[in-house]
């Protein structure tokens, strides 16, 4: 089974889709597919269907999206050829009914579990200061996702928690990836990107510091400077705050060191996460 949610949901078995086109069906594969070979309780479905006020049918109506995600399940097992001597899986081998809940099987070609794997080399990659074995591997992690999580399904609270969490996640692999390519000093070629991402992410402090790292190496040193009084000004007057300390030795750091020798960003270490907003 293959299963993609870092993005437009889709799930296929042996290659031909399982992904129903009606919204609730469909929110059931995506709690299923994310939680693939792990039971998910038939109360944790009801509440992602109907939060807190489910229709006394919510049981009933749960068996029949079970029952519609089986009949879709069952034309794509027509094309299972089982080793010889072997029974042919049914859908019911696929998608179990267990004490208490549903188990969808089959999410070892899970995108959430390759983006993990990557991400995970990449930041050991980081640990160990190889950071062209870190860009590289986070590069591929982030190149997984094609939108933002479960983008085509109607989500209910697990979901959209499930979906944040993702999506930090992308974030943190996408501060490091670019904490990498600084380190090596590619400064100039990400200067569009990080455009965009402070645009997107106006209070997002290490996006800023690494926009004014790439801009001060890229010679544009007055630019930098902006940069942290733009932000300055939204954090204050967005948030009530002042900018971190280490931004403001970010700022200090291009005050007092000459274009020809860029400020080098600051590890951070065990640190994957950065204030979002």
């Amino acid at each position: 089974m293959e299963i993609d949610v870092l993005g437009p949901l889709a799930v296929r078995e042996n290659g031909v889709s399982i992904t129903p086109t009606a919204p609730k069906p469909r929110q059931v594969l995506a709690l299923l597919a994310l939680h693939a070979d792990q039971v998910v309780p038939v109360g944790s479905l009801i509440e992602e269907l109907w939060a807190t006020t489910p229709p006394r049918s919510a049981r009933t109506t749960l068996q029949t999206y079970v029952l519609q995600l089986r009949e879709l399940i069952a034309v794509a097992l027509e094309k299972d050829e089982p080793p010889q001597g072997q029974p042919r899986r049914s859908a019911k081998d696929v998608l179990v009914t267990l004490p208490g809940g549903y188990l969808l099987r089959g999410g070892a070609a899970s995108d959430v579990r390759e983006f993990e794997r990557l991400a995970g080399m990449g930041y050991r990659a980081m640990d160990g200061e190889d950071f062209r074995e870190a860009a590289q591997q986070l590069r591929q992690a982030l190149g997984l996702w094609s939108g933002s999580a479960f983008a085509d399904v109607q989500t209910g609270a697990q979901l959209e928690m499930e979906a944040k969490r993702l999506e930090e996640s992308r974030l943190c692999a996408l501060d490091q990836r670019i904490e990498a390519d600084l380190r090596l000093g590619r400064h100039r070629e990400l200067l569009a990107e990080l455009t965009v991402l402070v645009s997107r992410y106006r209070t997002h402090e290490n996006l800023h510091a690494q926009f004014m790292l790439a801009l001060h190496g890229a010679g544009r040193r007055g630019e930098a400077l902006d940069v942290y009084q733009r932000l300055r000004g939204t954090l204050v007057r967005d948030l009530g705050i002042e900018p971190s300390a280490r931004l403001r030795r970010v700022q200090r750091a291009i005050l007092v060191t000459g274009p020809e020798a860029p400020a080098q960003p600051e590890k951070t270490g065990g640190e994957r996460f950065a204030r979002v907003s």
